[in-house]
């Protein structure tokens, strides 16, 4: 039951911060951050949030600015769900790589 719970709130968590993040990209000509995969912890306390960031060139200056900011992202991400959850969670973003490499799978195949 708890493992259900947890997997509610990691979607709606992720669904949240990708309407976030898209607010926030509209300003920044050229390029998308979207939220990949969210996992939360047991006590519901630390929200981990894996980012595809494009262009990938961009991703560490980009998390780095996220870094930065993630007192205001989780100061409106509570304001958004603050009648569906009692804690608004820590959050942690790393990069979600993924997409490069299955891209570079691919060009070593195609050789």
């Amino acid at each position: 039951m708890q493992e259900t719970r947890q997997n509610r709130i990691a979607r709606l968590l992720q669904k949240e911060l990708a309407e976030i993040f898209l607010g926030q990209t509209r300003q920044m000509r050229g390029v998308m951050v979207s939220v990949t995969r969210t996992k939360i912890s047991p006590d519901l306390s630390i929200c981990t949030a894996y980012l595809s960031i494009f262009p990938s060139e961009k991703a560490e200056e980009i998390l780095g600015n996220i870094n930065k900011n993630e007192k205001s992202i989780r100061y409106e991400l509570g304001t958004r769900i603050r009648n569906q959850v009692r804690i608004i969670p820590e959050l942690r973003f790393f990069i979600d790589d993924s997409l490069d490499y299955l891209d570079r799978i691919d060009e070593l195949l195609k050789k």
